[in-house]
């Protein structure tokens, strides 16, 4: 069978996959706190016809280079791209937005993911949790003011004068270093939790697990934990969500580029039959 025949159909499986990856991207053109992905393609072995040979000076001969036919194309990689969403402002006490690196850290039954969409609420038993009812990690402060030295989850104390002081919860605010302090009757203040955000070496090496969430694996490095503001985090800002960084002309111009590739290794599928053809033809 022709070489071409086969490069032809590898080049219809990744243009396939360009397709999807594209198509996602444009479906989540306004998932808060998406990130868009990008194809990446790399050819697959050639063929070698001739040997390169050095040059021989005694019988006057120079070298030649290596004579190969390449096999076709293959997805080499899906590179998620970590570049900032734009902001908007929703005005949501719960919402934040993370301005600059990290993720937030959020507990779905016995795993952890990582995710930098911040739309939280707090659910009936006071705990601050994401959309898809995952409980958001934090650090809680003790009365001195120490701080835990593993995250949590984040419990917004009940308007019932129990903790951290005979007095009721008045209100609550969240600063830029994720700081949740409350303010009572008395309009004493108290900081009751700090919201965790984790970094990674290679944030390109997570996985993602749907729900705009990532979980850790063994190329993104070992998760280090912290909080915003320091070790290279980036700042909260309370009261934005951060938009999908899809690049809508991009995405469309990539949609371009792939439906021609497509329809290019088709044609050379079409080509490749009618040289078959001709060749059977042959006899006749």
């Amino acid at each position: 069978m022709l070489r071409s025949l086969f490069a032809g159909i590898s080049g219809l499986r990744v243009n396939q996959v360009n397709l999807d990856v594209t198509g996602n991207n444009i479906a989540n053109a306004n998932t808060i706190g998406f990130k868009s992905s990008r194809t990446v393609f790399s050819d697959t072995l050639s063929q070698m016809l001739t040997a390169s040979s050095a040059p021989d000076a005694a019988n006057g001969r120079g070298g030649s280079n290596p004579i190969q036919v390449g096999l076709g194309v293959q997805v080499a990689a899906t590179n998620t791209n970590f570049l900032q969403g734009s902001n908007q402002s929703t005005g949501g006490l719960t919402d934040m937005m993370l301005q600059g690196d990290g993720m937030f850290v959020v507990r779905e039954g016995n795993q952890t993911v990582y995710t930098r969409a911040g739309a939280f609420s707090w659910d009936p038993d006071r705990n601050l949790t994401a959309p898809g009812g995952g409980l958001v990690q934090g650090y809680t402060f003790a009365a001195d003011g120490t701080r835990s030295a593993a995250p949590g989850t984040i419990t917004l104390p009940r308007n019932d004068g129990a903790l951290p002081t005979p007095q009721a919860l008045k209100s609550y605010e969240i600063g830029g270093d994720g700081k949740i302090t409350a303010t009572w009757d008395d309009d004493t203040k108290t900081v009751i939790a700090q919201v965790a955000v984790a970094n990674f070496d290679n944030p390109m090496g997570l996985a993602k697990v749907g729900g705009t969430s990532f979980r850790e694996t063994s190329n993104s490095g070992a998760v280090q934990l912290g909080v915003a503001g320091e070790a290279g985090r980036g700042e909260i800002v309370t009261g934005s969500l951060e938009m999908s960084n899809v690049d809508l002309a991009a995405e469309f111009t990539n949609l371009i580029l792939a439906q021609r590739g497509f329809q290019a290794s088709s044609r050379v599928i079409t080509t490749s039959d009618q040289v078959l053809e001709d060749l059977v033809n042959i006899k006749r």
